[in-house]
């Protein structure tokens, strides 16, 4: 079946800019892509849509210097409601990350202008043939949301009436959640239904329940005209707005006139460039979607990496885990053996690098991360297979794999579900995958991880800001105390008009010296004195755009315009700025050291110490570690001084400045500069002098995800104790060393370790010795029906000493099986080894199962080695005594 071509014959790229272009000239403002995490919004993943970025705006929480907006805004869809995961890859038009063209309107141009301009875009901007689309509208829903007349009316000026079609809510009404903003939507759809005539078109009904081969959905206009209240009443709106959203990967179908969105320029390259590391090339039949999988999910992978995401074991950081390792188990499908993913990943930058700059910074961090999971799921891979096998092996007449242990393999192992169930499959099992499910969620109860970490911001304080008009003035940066008026008092999350007795309460003033927590630095902490009153500030956050005070009423009473003075508490505030100005530091010293590729991941700046995220695939090395220290006292030690300005986010990137991936910026930003070297992007509070921070000491460095390094550190009078405490830990060993200094110290714990070592391995061996009989065992070895058996009882020996014996008594034996029973730790221990040649005659897995009830435990393993454990130390002589019947039952049954 052939696809409609535009005329135009743009590739996507060109869309893209037609699309901004074409609105930038009707005085729209041109909004870059936001971040795929979302920005205070606790209640998305991911942004899942155009208008997200938007959300606060088209609710009134937000004002924004422009009425019109534009944006190519990369979406993603795969975790939570919006799941399109398990199609990814099978289906034409199913992806992760897609990227969503919209036009907005805030109270602005409503229907018609909408109408007209997207009819405008696609048939003259694109050159789509208008005789192919088609269009429909809300047909109506009881009283409250009738049919939408004032579209078809405005639709019948440019399509015959027959091409538009009424549906109803749910293919034709959008709201934003329960209550809120909500509206009819015309969407306007492509016949793609081959060379037949435009009567074709009459054959309805179509919308996306009904989208196939024959109709294309290219563009959704919702018409954002009433609130939807508590009560289910529909209210109209003052200001009625515009959200508009077209795929883009859609759009380049239909303008290359390709049949699906793999073959555009989008992800085309990126098919191809997974074919030549399988070394193959051109269409694979019916082999085509593990390619596509690969591509799509590189295309995801490489934006989540940039946007500041990792894979881990939750929230967003587990959805780009399951997405690379779902890319790389469809890899090894097509015999891609071999760590492969960030070639693909490298594939995606190079072809998205021209629209998202972004992606040029995060190219080595995205590269080192997708090498470092890559690595860990192989190895992954490899224990999940192990684990497969000694379960299968505990399975004698089963029908079933059990779902505890494949939600065993997916919660520890990361090992994937629907590769636990080929696998059983393969072994004539099946796998009850509602079951497993139902297990893992068990299992992860109350994982919360998904939820966004930003502060929940109560509706009072909107409710505040709508009241009381612009935000506080915040006068911190030049002074810690200010005269200010308390203009709302929040307890319990409602708002009052008077505080009186020791109750805690939340302040908001008209003005205030008090930082609010942002940017990783801890609110301010004081105090406010007036004539009545003393309140005790315990910490400052900032809310709805509000500074908010939380602490304690501990005298007087305190009322909604009553004045007073606010002190900041000076000594923590100064600790704070010593350790942010060392955080700076501590960021360039690190570049200096380790890469370019070093970018900030997330921080701390606390009072007592601070703490710093950074992208890195690797511990930091003791000379690494001691380089970056040198490199920031260094710096403290020349004292620069420190400067602050505000200029425009492009101003100050081409200053050089450095910002944290994934944050969220204004066009205003203000720009700190410590020393030569360090210039970032921060509103935070910052030392006079670089001297002012005294010292910098790293405390501790760790690893927190894939790819992200963490290290602590302590500056001031805190270095200056970390180091007595270090000297005071080394004044102790000397002592108990009998050391006469430092050097001497260290040969003596090199000469106690070499001593230690040697005496363990002395050890080993003795009790390896012990275990196998000095090699009088040969006295102990029965007879079974033809077969040699070793049954003995080792006393004390840990499981690695027992594995050791194992296979020596076996190596002696030549030919037989080897039972060994050891307590160990309070708890009994069993092996069974069984020589090469008992192959099919004799399942050492099976064999210790039948011992195993002696003790009180489980047990399985392989056909020539397996391992049990029980409780019940007491029935390790019976499980020996029992191994010769257990053996000759096994050998009647033919190893079964």
């Amino acid at each position: 079946m052939s696809a409609p071509r535009s005329a135009a014959g743009l590739d996507a790229h060109a869309i893209r800019r037609t699309f901004l272009d074409f609105f930038a000239a009707r005085e729209h403002t041109v909004v870059r892509s936001s971040p795929l995490v979302p920005q205070n919004d606790p209640s998305l993943l991911f942004v899942n849509a155009g208008m997200v970025p938007f959300k606060d705006v088209f609710t009134g929480r937000e004002q924004r210097p422009y009425q019109r907006a534009a944006s190519a805004q990369r979406c993603l869809r795969a975790g939570g409601k919006h799941n399109d995961l398990e199609n990814v890859g099978f289906t034409p038009r199913h992806h992760t990350l897609f990227e969503m063209l919209g036009n907005f309107s805030f109270g602005d141009y409503f229907k018609a202008d909408a109408i007209r301009w997207a009819w405008e875009f696609l048939t003259e901007g694109l050159r789509l043939p208008a005789s192919r689309l088609c269009v429909s509208v809300f047909s109506g829903e009881g009283e409250h949301a009738p049919y939408d007349q004032e579209a078809y009316d405005l639709w019948c000026e440019l399509i015959p009436k027959d091409r538009i079609y009424a549906c109803d809510a749910k293919e034709n009404f959008w709201q934003m959640g329960d209550t809120g903003p909500c509206g009819p939507c015309s969407e306007i759809h492509l016949f793609y239904g081959g060379d037949a005539p435009p009567d074709a078109l009459r054959d309805g009904p179509f919308g996306p329940a009904h989208e196939d081969d024959k109709y294309l959905e290219l563009w959704n206009l919702v018409f954002m005209q009433y609130e939807k209240m508590p009560d289910g009443t529909l209210v109209a709106l003052p200001r009625p707005s515009i959200d508009t959203g077209a795929g883009l990967e859609r759009l380049a179908s239909v303008c290359a006139g390709v049949p699906t969105n793999y073959e555009t320029d989008l992800l085309r390259p990126l098919v191809d460039r997974a074919k030549q590391l399988a070394g193959v090339s051109g269409p694979q039949g019916d082999n085509e979607a593990p390619y596509q999988v690969i591509a799509d999910h590189a295309r995801a992978t490489t934006f989540l990496i940039a946007d500041g995401v990792f894979p881990d074991r939750a929230g967003r950081s587990y959805v780009l885990r399951r997405i690379m390792r779902r890319a790389i188990r469809y890899g090894t499908r097509v015999g891609l053996d071999e760590p492969f993913f960030h070639h693909m990943c490298a594939a995606t930058v190079e072809g998205f690098v021209a629209a998202y700059p972004e992606l040029s910074a995060a190219a080595a961090t995205i590269d080192e991360v997708v090498r470092s999971e890559e690595e860990a799921f192989r190895r992954t891979l490899s224990r999940g297979l192990r684990r497969v096998s000694v379960a299968l092996g505990g399975l004698d007449d089963a029908s079933v794999f059990p779902a505890a242990v494949a939600a065993e393999l997916y919660d520890t192992y990361g090992f994937p579900v629907d590769l636990t169930a080929v696998i059983a499959r393969e072994k004539g099992l099946s796998l009850d995958e509602p079951a497993v499910e139902a297990e893992i969620q068990r299992r992860q109860a109350g994982d919360e991880g998904f939820r966004s970490q930003d502060v929940a911001v109560e509706s009072v304080y909107f409710e505040i800001a709508e009241r009381i008009g612009d935000a506080a003035s915040f006068v911190g940066y030049d002074t810690e105390q200010a005269q200010a008026t308390v203009r709302a008092i929040v307890v319990d999350g409602a708002h009052v008009d008077r505080l009186e007795a020791e109750v805690e309460a939340e302040l908001v003033f008209d003005r205030t010296p008090f930082y609010a927590e942002s940017g990783g630095q801890v609110g301010d902490a004081g105090t406010l004195s007036s004539a009545s009153a003393r309140f005790d500030v315990h910490d400052t956050q900032k809310l709805a755009g509000l500074h908010v005070h939380r602490g304690q009423l501990r005298s007087g009473a305190l009322a909604v315009g009553d004045a007073g003075q606010l002190q900041v508490d000076t000594a923590r505030r100064d600790a704070i700025r010593r350790n942010h100005s060392a955080t700076h530091l501590l960021h360039g010293a690190l570049r200096a050291v380790l890469g370019a590729h070093v970018t900030q991941k997330g921080s701390l700046v606390a009072p007592e110490y601070l703490r710093f995220d950074f992208s890195h695939g690797r511990p930091l090395t003791s000379d690494e570690r001691r380089r970056v220290e040198e490199l920031v006292n260094t710096e403290i030690l020349a004292n620069a001084g420190t400067t602050t300005a505000e200029m425009g986010l492009d101003a100050a990137k081409r200053a050089g400045a450095i910002g944290l991936f994934g944050e969220k910026y204004g066009e205003r930003v203000r720009v700190v500069q410590i020393g030569r070297e360090s210039v970032e992007l921060c509103g935070g509070t910052h030392v006079v002098r670089a001297g002012d921070i005294g010292s910098m000491v790293i405390t501790a460095e760790s690893g927190i995800a894939a790819g992200v390094r963490r290290v602590e550190a302590v500056t001031g009078l805190s270095a200056l104790a970390h180091a007595q405490r270090l000297h005071r830990v080394v004044d102790e060993a000397m002592a108990a060393a009998h050391a006469s200094s430092s050097d001497d110290l260290v040969s003596r714990i090199d000469r106690l370790v070499g001593d230690l070592k040697t005496r363990a391995r002395e050890i080993a061996d003795l009790k390896r010795k012990l275990a196998t009989g000095g090699g009088g065992a040969q006295d102990e070895v029965v007879d079974v029906a033809g077969t040699r058996l070793l049954a003995k009882r080792v006393t004390g020996a840990d499981p690695k000493t027992l594995r050791d014996a194992a296979d020596t008594l076996r190596d002696r034996l030549g030919s037989g099986v080897v039972v060994l029973g050891s307590d160990h730790g309070g708890k009994a221990q069993l092996l069974v080894a069984v020589t090469k040649d008992l192959a099919g005659r004799v399942h050492a897995g099976k064999l210790v199962q039948a011992l195993t009830a002696a003790i009180g435990g489980r047990g399985g393993g392989r056909p020539d080695l397996a391992q049990a454990g029980g409780p019940e130390v007491a029935g390790l002589d019976r499980a020996i005594a029992g191994a010769a019947p257990a053996l000759a039952a096994q050998l009647d049954r033919g190893g079964n």
